[in-house]
């Protein structure tokens, strides 16, 4: 009888920021009551590059699978913009190694102790041991969500 190790994937699903670039026209604002003519207002053409990532040479993305943070308006199939250039702090959604996997979580720093809190009160919280093997691969500085199936 023969065993086989399955080994879980590990790889982080980034897409890469070359293949989005955009001069998208820029609405100063859109009222969310009574409909007006929006381009008497049009300002100027917006950059999603400059409006959504600061540090290029250290921003990905990577598309969201599971529930795990909907309690923080991140759901499944979303499109996470992270940056490794900043330093993680407590309350800051992160993306982590754990163990071998990688995860998106809330930083929680109390008595001493890491853990990685999930968004979603059917999930308990994650204590980060001494033994684990832990590494902060980025900060999630923007979310990009679509509010509906297209």
């Amino acid at each position: 009888m023969s065993s086989t190790k399955v080994e879980a994937d590990t790889r982080v699903p980034v897409i890469e920021i070359s293949r989005i670039h955009s001069n998208l026209p820029y609405f100063q604002s859109v009222p969310a009551g009574f409909p007006s003519p929006a381009d008497d207002y049009v300002e100027e053409k917006l950059n999603l590059d400059k409006y959504l990532i600061k540090n290029p040479a250290a921003t990905f993305f990577v598309r969201v699978s599971g529930d795990s943070m909907t309690g923080a308006g991140i759901y499944p199939e979303d499109i996470l913009i992270v940056d490794r250039s900043l330093s993680a702090k407590t309350d800051d959604v992160i993306i982590a190694l754990l163990d071998g996997a990688f995860t998106v979580k809330r930083l929680v720093y109390e008595q001493g102790r890491y853990w990685l809190k999930p968004e979603n009160p059917q999930l308990a919280l994650i204590e980060v041991g001494a033994e684990s093997e832990f590494l902060v691969w980025g900060v999630v500085t923007s979310v990009i969500h679509k509010p509906y199936v297209l």
